[in-house]
């Protein structure tokens, strides 16, 4: 039977992960995108030049993801978010001096990799080390500051703009990073309870030693294993669906969000809305996450993805655009605590860095690819109509492939 040991630090470890979620919010999408106009307007470029070094930097960024996790796994989870946070504030002071499209695309790439891919993967990988019954509650939490990040960044990122420029938005990003979140990483981080003769859980099988216990909790995969299972395609499937989708739709969401007559700052804030919804979505799957097979939550997902594009199709009052945010923070709510859970449910925790740098490689080079389309219809037909209503089917295809990835057995 478990028995409790003292005081559990897995939940400073959660806590940490969430403002390292939190913190990768300047190389996400729904915080780049308010910066985008600005690029725009002041040098005279095209949307779809931007798009395309946005997709270009994103999609080599993806290419070095599966390094990523290699070196988290390697170094650890501490020295390694020590590393990305110091060279992330770098990355955003070069992005405020950026002058022409090639120093553009390097900074794409600089924070694509480093904060929406290496800052994100110690948040989502370090937890698991920490929790294996209990995982989706604890992930459930660091997604808290995931869904915090969205609702603060776009507004705040646009008041700034709007009062000081956009140089200045970039430098205070990376004062934040160099001040709060590296020195946390130093002094808070440890990577496995084991490192500190704690338990995953907090737990303690009676006369079992830590190695053995563990033993009992889970069973584990390397990434050649877990590469040849049909469960990993079809999750890598429903994984790269909604990053291009998604990462397309809120990348160009003020000038698609225009055509449905809101201002640059309502736009902004329908993240909020989506945030607002994603919150309490994210606790409540925490805990259907622990109780339920995962595969219905990813269909249910995916859904949830083909409901979001359809209303944007037919969006033509605020009424509406508000409903395509509730569907889409609902949507980011489920798919980001599956993608949190189940790799480790699935394949364990001993190679998760090394698993979920490949897994994220994939939904990197999705997300890369997701605002092009978009881009593109833009230019061509003026509006985004045929975009979307390509988009459809491919959220449809993912219902199916959520449901037959059941989970493989050795």
């Amino acid at each position: 039977m478990p028995i409790k040991t003292r005081m559990f630090y897995g939940w400073l470890i959660v806590l940490i992960s969430a403002l390292t979620l939190f913190f990768s919010g300047p190389g996400q999408t729904y915080s780049v995108s308010v910066f985008i106009d600005s690029y725009i307007n002041e040098f005279g470029w095209s949307r779809s030049v931007v798009s395309s070094m946005y997709s270009i930097g994103t999609l080599v960024a993806g290419i070095f993801m599966g390094l990523a996790g290699g070196l988290f796994d390697r170094y650890g989870h501490r020295k390694m978010t020590l590393i990305v946070a110091f060279l992330f504030g770098a990355a955003c002071l070069w992005m405020s001096f950026v002058r022409n499209v090639p120093m553009l695309g390097i900074g794409f790439f600089l924070i694509r990799l480093l904060g929406q891919g290496s800052m994100s993967l110690s948040s989502i990988t370090l937890p698991p080390q920490w929790f294996i019954r209990r995982k989706g509650t604890a992930l459930s939490i660091v997604s808290l500051g995931g869904g915090l990040s969205l609702a603060v960044l776009p507004p705040f990122n646009t008041w700034v703009i709007q009062n000081f420029g956009w140089h200045w938005g970039w430098r205070l990003w990376t004062a934040l990073l160099w001040l709060i979140m590296t020195p946390l990483a130093y002094l808070f981080i440890r990577d496995k309870p084991e490192e500190v003769g704690m338990y995953p859980d907090g737990e303690q099988v009676q006369g079992l030693d830590i190695e053995t216990a563990n033993d009992t909790y889970e069973e584990c995969w390397t990434l050649r294993e877990a590469l040849k299972t049909k469960a990993f395609w079809l999750i890598i499937y429903t994984v790269i669906v909604p990053s291009a989708i998604i990462t397309g739709l809120v990348f160009h969401q003020i000038s698609i969000l225009g055509e449905a007559g809101l201002d640059p700052g309502t736009a902004a804030l329908i993240s909020t809305v989506m945030s607002l919804v994603r919150l309490p979505i994210i606790l409540i799957a925490g805990q259907i996450a622990d109780r339920y097979d995962l595969r219905y939550l990813i269909a249910i997902s995916q859904g949830l993805l083909f409901g979001s594009i359809v209303t944007l199709v037919k969006a033509n009052s605020i009424n509406l655009v508000i409903l395509y945010g509730v569907l889409v923070g609902v949507q980011m709510g489920i798919q980001g605590l599956i993608g949190g859970v189940i790799w480790p449910d699935y394949f364990g925790r001993k190679n998760l860095s090394t698993i979920r740098g490949v897994t994220m490689m994939a939904g990197v080079i999705g997300s890369a690819l997701g605002p092009l389309p978009f881009g593109f219809a833009y230019d061509l037909f003026g509006g985004y109509s045929e975009a979307l209503t390509i988009s459809i089917l491919f959220p449809l295809i993912g219902i199916i492939a959520g449901i037959l990835a059941i989970k493989p057995v050795k």
